[in-house]
């Protein structure tokens, strides 16, 4: 099957997008996939296409590739947007420039709208072989999916089951001219090294290398598939819903992973974190046997890199966001019908009409003593410990006072001090900010 025969397959499912757009370098790649395309929209109606190009302003020699990405979009009559991104310094300069790239295409996408990249069957080895030597495990080997879900739309890689050879062929019979990145060249980065030293020497005494590298690919894309149905299936007795359901932060039952295998467990704990952080190394899971045998009355914490898991009354919370940070101490007048902002702690609101008297908000401090109608003054540490409230919230939990007596705990109605009252305490919690896997 030809290049162009593999690109048109690829795209068919993708003819009722609302547009195409094309992460357009100005490489030897992206020119032949847009190329590829503008040709096919002069004699074919395809959705309105158009060329994204990202200048990271990373080395002297990328000023100029603008320019060139303009000329080339105006011989064949595709707009091209120009977007400037800033690359956050870190560990690794190519992974920040992609973090940055990508966070600029989801911005551009609309709702039903493709982003198509040009990655190819070598980039596809090369990934494999890279991750390989990272030690990754099955959901890593499987390496890039040919499409994806990516902020409104879809993300698209047409030339996945394409050569660099045949890509490279199809740029000289149509002569097409295409800039080159220095960085390419410079072996001292990973992913260069494997491109022009390991998977040349491979396929030497191995020609098919390329090939059989993208079918493991393939393979483990399956198994992987598979370790998630196992997930979701574990996972279901484990998310029975809390008791408190204003409590809305991710969690899980403990007492259904305890009953899973080791393995099992690390399966399923994968599947619920993917989408909060980024998942821990081999030696880091040590920190979830150790919060999950922890001893029953201790508050373990297990750390990583978006958040924290804490175990709490048999229970696992994902915490993130303002909720790794202590709330600062308030005595906040209040009064009804409005709301009110607690710093790094979301907001109050009383609905009703109160009684007249001095209202104010507060934390716990220790030694509060609630008097409930029909039983009589109570440690409130006693009730929230009768009413299962997490230990991890207890301390930003807001309380109600009236004239220095507490009468209200947020959200807890069978935790007020007047009987038959006619107006509510309410707590909208902090923000949970999700990490990116």
């Amino acid at each position: 099957m030809s290049l162009i025969a593999k690109v048109l397959e690829n795209i068919a499912p993708w003819r009722q997008a609302t547009a195409w757009r094309v992460a357009f370098s100005g490489g030897l790649d992206s020119s032949v996939l847009l190329h590829i395309l503008a040709t096919l929209a002069q004699r074919e109606a395809i959705p309105s296409l158009f060329a994204v190009h990202i200048h990271h302003g990373l080395q002297p020699a990328g000023d100029l590739w603008p320019e060139h990405c303009q000329q080339f979009c105006d011989q064949l009559g595709v707009p091209l947007s120009v977007l400037r991104v800033k690359v956050e310094p870190g560990a690794s300069l190519e992974r920040a420039a992609r973090d940055a790239r990508y966070k600029a295409f989801t911005a551009q996408l609309c709702a039903g709208e493709l982003l198509m990249v040009a990655q190819h069957a070598d980039d596809q080895a090369e990934t494999l072989m890279f991750r390989l030597l990272r030690g990754a495990g099955v959901r890593g080997l499987a390496a890039m999916p040919i499409s994806r879900p990516l902020g409104q739309g879809q993300l698209l890689r047409p030339l996945l089951n394409c050569s660099r050879a045949e890509v490279h062929d199809y740029a000289n019979q149509h002569g097409l001219q295409w800039v080159e990145d220095p960085s390419n060249s410079d072996e001292q980065l990973s992913r260069n090294y494997l491109r022009r030293q390991v998977l040349p020497l491979l396929a030497q005494r191995w020609p098919q290398v390329v090939g059989r590298l993208n079918q493991a690919s393939e393979h483990m894309r399956e198994a992987s598939e598979l370790l998630d149905v196992l997930a979701a299936q574990d996972l279901a007795a484990a998310q029975e819903p809390v008791t408190d359901g204003w409590l809305n932060l991710p969690s899980l039952a403990l007492a259904p992973l305890r009953q899973l295998t080791v393995a099992r467990q690390r399966n399923a704990l994968r599947f619920w974190l993917r989408q909060l952080t980024p998942m821990p190394d081999t030696e880091h899971w040590q920190g979830w046997c150790d919060l999950r045998d922890a001893a029953m009355d201790a508050t373990p914490v297990w750390r990583l890199a978006g958040g924290e898991v804490r175990r709490a009354d048999e229970r696992l919370w994902w915490l993130s966001g303002q909720w790794l940070r202590q709330p600062e101490p308030v005595n906040l007048p209040v009064v009804a019908g409005q709301w009110f902002g607690l710093p790094g702690n979301g907001s109050i609101r009383i609905e009703g009409p109160l009684p007249a008297g001095d209202w104010a908000v507060v934390y716990r401090q220790g030694g509060e003593v609630l008097n409930l109608p029909g039983r009589g003054r109570r440690d409130l540490k006693r009730l929230l410990n009768e009413h299962a409230v997490a230990t991890f919230i207890r301390n930003r939990l807001p309380l109600l006072i009236c004239d220095g007596q507490l009468m209200a705990v947020a959200n807890m109605p069978q935790l007020c001090a007047v009987q038959g009252v006619q107006w509510h305490f309410v707590w909208d919690l902090p923000t949970s900010d999700l990490g990116l896997s």
